[in-house]
């Protein structure tokens, strides 16, 4: 199954993340099938998304990890996802 997860980057104590799709198996930086994004958590929650590429991922069953929902969900990503489902 696939998921939707961060991997860390940065150095220490300023870490970065990459939206990434994965494996649920794999490790958390292990390789991953599609780079979708980045999270810097430390510049005011600054977010950068492939938002086509996204929706086709969740529209073919990747699950995203809890964390990852949420920030589809300010970025208004979960809401164009859940409309799409309806059609």
């Amino acid at each position: 199954m696939l998921k939707l997860r961060l991997t860390r980057l940065g150095d220490k104590k300023r870490p970065s993340y990459r939206l990434v799709v994965m494996e649920d198996l794999s490790k958390r930086d292990g390789k991953a099938v599609a780079y979708l994004g980045n999270y810097f958590p430390l510049e005011d929650s600054k977010v950068v998304l492939k938002e086509e590429e996204i929706l086709k991922f969740l529209s073919n069953g990747a699950q995203p990890t809890r964390t990852v929902k949420s920030i589809l969900v300010k970025a208004g990503i979960w809401a164009k996802f859940e409309e799409s489902k309806k059609k």
